[in-house]
Parts: structure tokens; C-alpha cells; sequence
């Protein structure tokens, strides 16, 4: 009789134990990770493979002495003799691998710096989208997230559907840098030409761009016509 209760007893208890350790030896799920769409960077450093644009084409802009103020929409850059290059700074690139030298990237190129939490970033992306599947590879279209949250910034990219190579800057130390120099407002969206050499052509602060105002920009400063 004092077995059988002893066993009764001890049944809920082997019972526990086995639940317990079942529920042990079970894989934990990875939580899920928002993977970008973008492109990767590593071709950024070199001219488009579609470009028959000479490195120094663009516009030649006027001394900023004589310029319009940032708040106007444009920023005023360094006659053609005169350098603009882009800040010498690495950053990642938002498919991972190696770091892109931002100061390298080389044209013709249009960087637009936006982030997840910007109205008018949102309206606008888009816009670069279709302008980078219109131009038959012909310039670089590059995103710039600046200040912002990685996984928001990713999960938005897919929503849109974009595809252009992005650089992620958490810290903004690019636009630091153009607003520093006196080329771009705190405020986003920026929008930034480069040409062959590496350097600015032209500083974009006027709101969201539309297909036609951003083809219009890009005919005007890197000497590229693209089809709307």
C-alpha cells in the first residue's frame, strides 16, 4: 500500500521533470531580422559602368561670394577650378561587408540623404528609385540614412521597394559636414550631385523632388539626360 502511494506521488513529479526538459530541448525561434533590399556598395568607389560622361562634367557652379543662401533650395559651391570634394569619412553600407569610403564615391552620382521619420523623405524615394531604373546605369543613385533607426529605415525600404545602394550614417556625420561648409540646411531631404572626380556639383535643399524637377537637376549638373 505505501508503495503504491509512493509511486503515486512520484509520478506528477517524473512527469514535471520530463515537461520541463522537453520544453529545455526545444530550439528557441531567431527573432526576425528586416532585411534591406538595397544594393550592395562596393561599386560606388569607380564611375558608373554606363557613363560615357567625362569625370569633370557638370555645370560649372558660381563662387559661393556671389551665391544664393542654402535656404533658397540650392547651395552655392566653388567655381569649376575649385574642389568640393565629399567628406572623407567610412561608413557602412546597409547590406554589411566592408565600409564605404565616402570621399571616394565617383560620379556621376546622385546621393540622396533621407531617414525614416522625414515626411517628404518618404514622398520623395520613389522618385530616385525610378530615376536609378531609368538611367540604364549611367550614374550612381545612392541613399544616404542619415540619423535614424537601422531596422525602421529597412523596413521601409522594402515597403517602398527600393533598390539603390544605401550608406547608413546613425550619427549624420555627413550632412554634419555639408552644413558646416555652408552647403546643405539641418533640415532633410538633401540632395546631392558628384561628378566624375568625386566632387559636389550642386547641393539640392528644396523639399521632396519630383521625377521631373530631380531629371531636370540631373541634366543640368552631371550633364545626363535621363528619359522620364
Amino acid at each position: 500500500m505505501n508503495r503504491r502511494l509512493s509511486g503515486l506521488v512520484l509520478l506528477p513529479s517524473l512527469l514535471l521533470g520530463a515537461a520541463c526538459t522537453n520544453a529545455a530541448d526545444q530550439e528557441t525561434p531567431e527573432p526576425t531580422v528586416v532585411v534591406a533590399p538595397f544594393a550592395e556598395c562596393s561599386a560606388l568607389t569607380t564611375p558608373p559602368a554606363g557613363s560615357t560622361v567625362p569625370p569633370s562634367a557638370g555645370s560649372a557652379a558660381s563662387p559661393v561670394a556671389g551665391s544664393a543662401p542654402p535656404s533658397a533650395g540650392s547651395a552655392a559651391l566653388p567655381a569649376s577650378g575649385s574642389a568640393t570634394a565629399l567628406p572623407d569619412v567610412r561608413l557602412p553600407c546597409s547590406t554589411g561587408g566592408t565600409e564605404v569610403p565616402v570621399a571616394a564615391i565617383r560620379g556621376p552620382a546622385v546621393i540622396n540623404f533621407w531617414a525614416s521619420w522625414c515626411p517628404p523623405c518618404r514622398k520623395e524615394l520613389p522618385v530616385f528609385q525610378r530615376l536609378a531604373d531609368r538611367s540604364d546605369g549611367r550614374i550612381h543613385v545612392i541613399g544616404m540614412n542619415t540619423t535614424d533607426d537601422r531596422g525602421t529605415a529597412a523596413a521601409l525600404a522594402k515597403e517602398l521597394k527600393l533598390s539603390f545602394p544605401n550608406i547608413f550614417d546613425q550619427e549624420g556625420k555627413v550632412r554634419l559636414k555639408l552644413i558646416q561648409l555652408e552647403l546643405a540646411r539641418a533640415v532633410l531631404p538633401i540632395t546631392v550631385f558628384v561628378d566624375g572626380q568625386g566632387r559636389v556639383r550642386h547641393v539640392d535643399t528644396s523639399g521632396a523632388l519630383d521625377d521631373a524637377s530631380l531629371a531636370e537637376l540631373v541634366e543640368r549638373h552631371l550633364a545626363v539626360a535621363v528619359p522620364l
